[in-house]
């Protein structure tokens, strides 16, 4: 049985490797928009700083793991545990601050939209132009709760809002 030629995969350990079928002189590439630049560029082998300073990067992280081999080599197994523990502890508190970080960011931005729809709504040249945007555009994004949030009272005030069809309620004077 004769035997298939060996796949030209450039040194990949044959996988496939993606690259580009055209190729563009730097010239043309300027021109491209960013998005476009960005996804050619995707495809093409890095410049030979970025991949000298991946190697060096590797060869950092090899030549650590050595070291931390053979220091975990002479010590006794309790301490090894206890190290395992602290490092464990150590990446939960910075999960838990990195958490706490993004929940203050996510309420910061929601506060700050809040304010922002608040004050697109009081900018509104009558009160009924007013209730239509606050009903089209909440300040705070809807929770599951989807019940009716107005009582009799402000449910009658605005149903009334809404039949007055010559804006004798909602006309304001500037």
């Amino acid at each position: 049985m004769p035997s298939l030629p060996p796949l030209d995969d450039n040194g990949a350990g044959g996988k496939f490797k993606p690259q580009n079928r055209k190729k563009v002189d730097q010239h043309d590439l300027k021109k491209m928009a960013p998005v476009q630049r960005s996804r050619y560029l995707a495809y093409e082998d890095p410049p030979k700083e970025i991949s000298d300073a991946m190697g060096a990067t590797k060869k950092r992280l090899l030549e650590k793991r050595r070291v931390m081999t053979r220091i975990n080599q002479d010590l006794p197994e309790e301490e090894i545990d206890e190290r395992d523990k602290h490092a464990k502890l150590i990446g939960q508190l910075k999960a838990a601050e990195a958490r706490n970080r993004l929940r203050i960011m996510r309420l910061r931005y929601q506060a700050n939209r809040a304010q922002e729809i608040s004050h697109l709504i009081a900018c509104q040249p009558t009160a009924l132009k007013a209730v239509r945007l606050q009903a089209l555009v909440p300040s705070y994004p809807e929770r599951e709760d989807r019940r009716d949030k107005l009582d009799k009272l402000e449910r009658v005030r605005v149903e009334r809002l809404l039949e007055d069809a010559q804006g004798l309620l909602t006309n304001r004077v500037h």
